[in-house]
């Protein structure tokens, strides 16, 4: 007898569960399919595993500058415990498991463990939807629904040619579980997960060097953040190489590791390391869930979808990773709740791709939301900027990591605010003040006259707000 519920959700990351979540709240009755664990790739493979090794990371790099807080430790004295990094990360991972397992339960969500596909209609109504779940136990069952939220997420993509085999060419999936740390590794991509990677890895003592086939790292994030990372990896020891083209045909396996070629502006070079990682961004888990039998559309790979979610075919949503955009947990999250919402009748805003906060948790953090100052300029708007380094910041300089600066960038004409760019401590915190502005549609002197606390790192950003009109006090 198949399983009959209002809203089936397919896949059980953030957003995922999120959406069932509010599908349940709103009195529907719910069943989420999930092929391995909920939480999908943020929880067991991603956002919380990575972070917790970056703040292992973080630690061990304060321990080892401690004497310029007046803490003397013998350098001799100091080691890191790598399984116990693990062990750390793998206990972060499970206590959110356990939690989330729990809100499934008090909401009356029902889980189902398999692989989900879609069949096409259901028989009982032709705008109903109906899926067939091979479970764990290779038994069969069927779920058919009013509404279907696809939320399948994505996969780690890897270059043809350097294809992963988990011990000499690692995914960020195989080098979250690696057992030792390798002496040196090559790192391909210098997007997001590429600078991440290559900051935790520089600061446990491993020999980085870092790839990027575009002119810069970061190409997404703001010109000025882009090369202030640069420089501040390259003073840790990060090897940083941009506008590579790498030789994949060139890659060898050697006794003492990989090496492969790549041509750069100034010649070839030779690249020798323990292993390589691929971080070259991701794709969409499009395959094996049955879009075949719907007239769902896809593009480039992914999921092609109205500003609510709502697919070509009407009672079929897709939300997260699978449909492309901005490819983070809370992005998907949110893409849930304005699903839901739109399927039960309600009248959501549209998501806003350029309202939602990015953030990239290497040393220094990077946030943003909104255009950059190139992009604001490439839209036609006239802009003005204000930056406040962290230099002028006092709290930053008790913390002792005044790094960065905190930068606006806004409408001349209507004073609105396009843009917020961090670089530096705890940027990945401070940047929800400026998406709340940004929601709320505020402009820089507003923000600028509210009355942040000092010493707080937040006075960066109401201190940048006032240098949008000339008006800064600390600088």
């Amino acid at each position: 007898m198949a399983i009959q519920v209002d809203v089936a959700v397919l896949g059980g990351g953030p957003g995922g569960y999120t959406a069932a979540i509010r599908a349940a709240q709103t009195g529907k009755k719910v069943a989420l399919i999930e092929r391995d664990k909920i939480g999908g790739t943020c929880l067991h493979k991603g956002c919380i595993p990575s972070k917790s090794m970056l703040r292992s990371a973080e630690v061990y790099r304060t321990i080892l500058s401690s004497q310029n807080y007046g803490v003397t430790v013998a350098p001799e004295s100091v080691s890191l415990d790598f399984g116990k990094v693990q062990a750390r990360k793998a206990d972060t991972v499970d206590q959110l498991y356990r939690g989330l397992q729990s809100l499934m339960k008090k909401h009356g969500i029902t889980v189902i463990h398999g692989k989900g596909r879609v069949i096409g209609p259901s028989i009982f109504s032709p705008k109903s939807g109906s899926l067939a779940v091979e479970l764990e136990d290779g038994e069969m069952e069927s779920v058919v629904s009013t509404n279907l939220i696809i939320a399948t997420g994505s996969r780690p993509r890897m270059l043809p040619g350097l294809e992963r085999d988990g011990i000499h060419i690692l995914s960020s999936d195989d080098a979250l579980e690696m057992d030792n740390l390798p002496q040196s590794i090559i790192i391909v991509g210098g997007g997001v997960i590429g600078v991440e990677w290559a900051s935790m890895l520089q600061d446990f003592g491993v020999q980085v060097t870092l790839v990027e086939a575009g002119a810069r790292l970061l190409p997404g994030e703001d010109t000025e953040v882009s090369a202030a990372l640069a420089r501040s990896l390259g003073r840790r020891g990060v090897r940083i190489l941009t506008s590579v083209q790498l030789q994949t045909d060139t890659f060898a396996i050697q006794e003492s590791g990989v090496s492969i070629k790549g041509a750069t502006p100034d010649g070839d070079v030779v690249l020798v390391s323990d292993k390589l990682l691929v971080c070259v961004g991701r794709e969409g888990n499009v395959e094996g869930i049955g879009l075949e039998n719907t007239d769902i559309r896809t593009s480039n790979g992914f999921i092609a979808t109205n500003e609510f979610g709502q697919t070509t075919e009407p009672h079929i949503y897709a939300i997260g990773d699978v449909i492309g955009g901005v490819q983070l947990a809370h992005a998907a999250a949110h893409e849930g709740l304005i699903a839901v919402d739109h399927l039960s009748g309600a009248k959501p805003a549209a998501v806003d791709h350029l309202l939602i906060p990015k953030c990239i948790y290497s040393s220094p953090e990077v946030a943003s939301f909104g255009y950059t100052e190139d992009g604001a300029r490439t839209k036609g708007y006239d802009i003005k900027v204000g930056k406040i380094p962290f230099q002028a910041i006092g709290k930053a300089i008790v913390l002792g990591d005044a790094e960065g600066f905190a930068k606006v960038i806004a409408d001349r004409k209507s004073g609105d605010i396009l843009g917020v760019h961090l670089i530096g401590p705890h940027a990945t915190d401070l940047i929800s003040e400026a998406a709340l502005a940004g929601w709320l549609n505020a402009t820089p002197w507003e923000v600028g006259a509210m009355i942040h606390p000092h010493p707080t790192l937040s006075e960066a950003l109401g201190e940048a707000m006032l240098a949008v009109d000339g008006k800064a006090i600390a600088f």
